[in-house]
């Protein structure tokens, strides 16, 4: 999850550009989310940052968000893909849409394959932080 600082001594542009940057951020989370840190994962949101994920209620906060992630991997959800297809942003707010991939490993030891598509709010509060995480499965409920 190592981020450069900005570097004055060349020519490119501070940093990364916005959507490079929020990229980057989305796999970070992810492999944050697949290697059991969701203390890391939740670290992503902002302190007012909102998790929305299918089917359940919303968790607030950091704090709140890792209990929730902790609950995914401790239910067999695993090898979380997220796919970032746009970002939009203006000043300090940025809009990602994408799609996701991820196994849910059941009782019975077979995996189940889960598709669907999300949205990230994000704001730079310095660094840039979520505000609210929101997705959905593409699958029919059963």
């Amino acid at each position: 999850m190592y981020r450069p600082l900005p570097n004055s001594f060349n020519n490119a542009p501070a940093f990364h550009d916005v959507e490079s940057t929020i990229r980057g951020l989305t796999q970070d989370y992810g492999m944050a989310f697949n290697t059991g840190n969701y203390d890391q994962a939740a670290g992503f949101f902002a302190a007012d940052g909102q998790f929305m994920p299918s089917g359940r209620e919303s968790a607030f906060g950091p704090k709140e968000i890792e209990r929730v992630l902790c609950g995914f991997g401790e239910a067999g959800y695993q090898d979380l893909r997220l796919d970032t297809l746009r970002v939009d942003h203006s000043g300090d707010l940025a809009v990602e849409t994408g799609r996701y991939t991820m196994t849910r490993r059941q009782e019975n030891g077979t995996t189940v394959i889960q598709r669907g598509k999300y949205v990230h709010a994000w704001r730079r509060l310095g660094t840039w932080l979520m505000i609210a995480d929101c997705w959905n499965s593409n699958l029919p409920q059963t």
